[in-house]
C-alpha cells in the first residue's frame, strides 16, 4: 500500500462508453478471450451504457452493490465480480476500497445490441480513471481494451473512435490482446430496427463455446479473414457497396453457424426475416447502398450513408416502423467519454 493510495477517501467517476456493431463478425474464442478470428466494428453514438463507480476506503476489497436501470441486479453484480477477482492482479489498486456501481443502458439489455461491449468498457475506464488519479498518470487505451476484452470480447472494440479492429491480422497494430483505432472516412448512419426487447435464450459466451464442435467452425475462420481483408479494402476506397456486400454475407453467415451448432438455436424473428427482405427490395429498386447486418440477436441494424438519409429514412418510416416495436437512429461515434469525476 503506497502512501499515496490514501490520499483518495472517496471518490465518484462516471464514464459513458457506446456498444459497437461488428462488420466482420467475432464467433468462436480460445481460453482467456483471444478469438479465433479478426474483427472489424464500428463504434456507435446513441447505443450507450452510461456507469458511475462510487469508490470509498476500506479495510479490504468488495463490491457493496450494483444498480442496473436503478433496480439490484444479482446475475450481473456476480459477473462483475467474477471478473474482477479473476483478474486481480491488474486491479490492485482497488485492494484497499468498497465500490458501489450505478449502471444503465440507452437500449435493451441482452437483445443482441452488444450490451456487455458498451457495459464493460465502461466499466473497466471508470476504474482506469480512478487508478490514474492515483498514480498521478493517464488512462492506457491499449492497457483499458485489454482489461475491457477479459470481461467480453467485443468490449475491447467499444473503446475507439470510429472504427476499430481486435484479433491477429494484416492489418496494422493487430493483437488478440487489444483493439486498434482504424480511421475510415464513410459517414456510415445505423437504424437498429427492435422487433423483440426480451433477453436471448442463448447467450453469446454459450454460442462462442458451441463453435468447438461446429462442423463449419474452420472454414468459419477462413472466410473471417478473407472477409477482413475484403473489408478493408472496400472501405478504404470509400467503396460502401462492395463493404456492404460483405457485410451482410458476415451478418446471415453468424445466424447460420448458430443453426449448425448442436444444439442448433435461433435468434431471428419471423419479423426479422421480414425487414430482411424489405431492405434487399429496396435496394434493388432504389439503386442506393442500403445494406443490413444482425449481432446475436434479433434486431436488425439498417446501414446506409448520410448522403442518402432522406430516402433511405423515408423507406424505414413508410415500410419498416410497421415491423418493429421501436427503431433507434444511430451513427458513426466516438469512444468513451468521461461525465464527471470526483475525489476527496
Amino acid at each position: 500500500m503506497s502512501q499515496q493510495d490514501f490520499l483518495i477517501k472517496k471518490a465518484s467517476v462516471e464514464y459513458k462508453s457506446p456498444s459497437n456493431i461488428a462488420f466482420v463478425k467475432y464467433w468462436g474464442k480460445k481460453e482467456d478471450q483471444i478469438p479465433q478470428n479478426a474483427s472489424l466494428s464500428m463504434t456507435l453514438s446513441n447505443c450507450f451504457t452510461q456507469t458511475k463507480v462510487n469508490f470509498e476506503h476500506s479495510d479490504c476489497f468488495i463490491i457493496k452493490s450494483l444498480l442496473l436501470d436503478g433496480k439490484s441486479n444479482e446475475l450481473f453484480l456476480k459477473k462483475i465480480r467474477k471478473f474482477i477477482d479473476k483478474n486481480f492482479e491488474s486491479f490492485k489498486f482497488l485492494n484497499n476500497y468498497s465500490l458501489s456501481i450505478e449502471t444503465h443502458n440507452s437500449f435493451p439489455h441482452s437483445s443482441g445490441i452488444a450490451s456487455s461491449a458498451s457495459g464493460f468498457s465502461a466499466l473497466v475506464m471508470c476504474l482506469m480513471e480512478f487508478e490514474a488519479k492515483l498514480n498521478g498518470s493517464q488512462i492506457d487505451l491499449k492497457k483499458a481494451s485489454n482489461l475491457s476484452r477479459l470481461g467480453s470480447g467485443s468490449a475491447s472494440r467499444s473503446l475507439f473512435n470510429g472504427f476499430a479492429h481486435w484479433g491477429e491480422s494484416p492489418l496494422l497494430d493487430s493483437s488478440n490482446l487489444y483493439a486498434s483505432e482504424i480511421d475510415y472516412k464513410l459517414n456510415i448512419k445505423d437504424c437498429i430496427a427492435i422487433v423483440s426487447r426480451a433477453q436471448k435464450k442463448t447467450s453469446s459466451s454459450a454460442g462462442h463455446g458451441l463453435m468447438e464442435s461446429n462442423p463449419f467452425a474452420e472454414v468459419r475462420y477462413k472466410n473471417a479473414a478473407r472477409n477482413l481483408k475484403l473489408m478493408d479494402k472496400a472501405l478504404q476506397n470509400l467503396d460502401f457497396f462492395s463493404a456492404g456486400e460483405v457485410i451482410e454475407a458476415e451478418a446471415m453467415e453468424l445466424h447460420a453457424l448458430m443453426m449448425m451448432s448442436t444444439p442448433s438455436f435461433i435468434l431471428l424473428e419471423e419479423e426479422s426475416i421480414g425487414i430482411i427482405k424489405l431492405i434487399k427490395e429496396f435496394r434493388e429498386e432504389s439503386g442506393l447502398p442500403i445494406f443490413f447486418t444482425i449481432d446475436a440477436g434479433p434486431n436488425i441494424h439498417i446501414l446506409y450513408l448520410d448522403e442518402n438519409k432522406t430516402q433511405v429514412e423515408k423507406f424505414i418510416e413508410d415500410k419498416i416502423k410497421a415491423k418493429t416495436i421501436d427503431l433507434i437512429f444511430d451513427e458513426k461515434g466516438s469512444g468513451p467519454e468521461l461525465l464527471e469525476s470526483f475525489y476527496e
